[in-house]
Parts: structure tokens; sequence; C-alpha cells
């Protein structure tokens, strides 16, 4: 398929994981990429996979917290790659969690990087896509947050359903310019972020059978599927929608 055919795309969070899934998915069907991230060594893997296939990539770290480096990774990419159609906002942090009086406030803050990023990435990629015809943003929100609640995940939870209230508000403010912004809120991903400490794959496994109705985890193929949708034109009339990827969990 090449319903990305032309366009140029950015993905934070995109040197591992779901951003990588995402990334390569994109470029598969004719984007060109480009892939941010803090490390550089997980930039270039990705860059790499995606230019073994034929696809067009290209990294550009970043840390989404840093103002100044947002609008460098917004710019970079539109001179390197000539443009800005698509934005996937992957960027995301686990921390350890706790009840809430037992958050340790660097942890809390630490936290809340997922809704700073996911803001400051918003603030770049809407001022380009403004100023040259419109575009679609995609933020990777959670399950956890404005779906359910889980014990121990307080200031995960408040920082993801942050950034689903930040889409909600951004897709009304900005689709009059012909900026779409939808959110995926997936559960639990076959990524390392889904596993408890000590979990092994097959621990999780076996703890999600029970679980989940579904009884699995997502494979990241799978996010990757629905962030595409939302992406392409088939999805034009989807605007401010949180898509739930969670196997029945929040039902």
């Amino acid at each position: 398929m090449t319903r990305f055919a032309g366009k140029a795309a950015l993905v934070t969070g995109g040197g591992s994981g779901i951003g990588r899934a995402i990334a390569s998915a994109l470029a598969d069907e004719g984007a060109a990429v480009a892939v941010s991230g803090r490390d550089k060594d997980k930039l270039a893997a990705t860059v790499d996979i995606i230019r073994d296939k034929g696809g067009s990539a290209v990294a550009v770290p970043a840390d989404v917290t840093n103002a100044g480096e947002v609008a460098a990774m917004v710019e970079s990419t539109v001179r390197e790659l000539g443009g800005l159609h698509v934005a996937v906002n992957s960027a995301g942090v686990l921390p350890p969690g706790g009840q809430i009086a037992d958050i340790v406030e660097e942890n809390w803050h630490a936290a809340m990087a997922n809704v700073t990023g996911t803001w400051l990435s918003m603030k770049y990629e809407i001022s380009h896509m403004r100023d040259n015809g419109g575009g679609a943003i995609i933020n990777l929100s959670s399950a956890i947050g404005s779906q359910m609640t889980m014990p121990f995940t307080g200031a995960y939870a408040t920082s993801k359903a942050g950034v689903s209230a930040l889409t909600r508000t951004a897709a009304k403010e900005y689709i009059s310019s012909g900026i779409r912004v939808n959110a995926v809120s997936p559960g639990p991903v076959e990524t390392p972020m889904s596993l408890l400490p000590g979990e092994t794959e097959a621990d999780r496994a076996a703890r999600l059978a029970g679980a989940l109705p579904i009884g699995r985890a997502a494979t990241v193929e799978e996010i990757a599927s629905a962030v595409l949708w939302l992406a392409a034109d088939e999805s034009g009339f989807a605007v401010g929608h949180d898509l739930v990827l969670d196997g029945a969990a929040s039902n």
C-alpha cells in the first residue's frame, strides 16, 4: 500500500517498541520518516531497519521535554524531508509507581514528562502545519488514564489522562486549520514497559491470559495499524477521537 506516498512523517519515541513499529509501518506505505528520541544508537537502528527495506528515514535526536530541542526537531524534519504532514507523538515513560501518598516526588515529575513532551511536540508541529496546509497528529495515550485506573499507577494515569485531554482540546482548536488531532490508547503491549519488575515475557503472558478478556498483550504491529488509520485520509471524519486498544480491559 502507498497511503503515505509523497508525505513526510515525524515519530517521537521512534527508537524502539511502538514508536519503531509505527515509523517502520509509515515507511512501508511510502512516507519519508524522521525518527526522534534521546538514544542516537536506537534511532540509527530504526533508520537502518527502514532503509534495509527500501524505505526513506532520517534520525532527528531530541528530548521532547526540552522546548529548544523540540523546535529544532521539527525544523530539522521539515528541512530534511521537505515538509511535515503526519506527526506521531509516541515518546513516553513509566517511572516507578506507588500509592498516592507514597509516590516519590521525583517520580511524579518524571511521569509528567508524558504530558509535557506531548504538549511541546504538538506546539511546534501545529505551528508548522497551521501555516502549511494542515496535517494529521496522533498522540499515544494509554488505557490507564481517562479510560481506567489501577492502583500504584496514579502518576502515570494522571499524565496520560492529560495527554487525552490535550488531544481533544487541540482537535477542536485546529480542525478549522486542516489539522486533525487524535489519540490511540493502548492497554498492555508486547514491549518491556508492560513487564512487571522481575517478570519474564512468559510470566507476562500467563498473567494477562487471566487478567484481560482477550487473554494476551497487543502486538506493536496492531498499535501501528491503528495509528496509520488515524493518520490516513480514510479516517478524515475522525477528529479528537481516542481509539482504545486494550482487549476489553476497560469495558
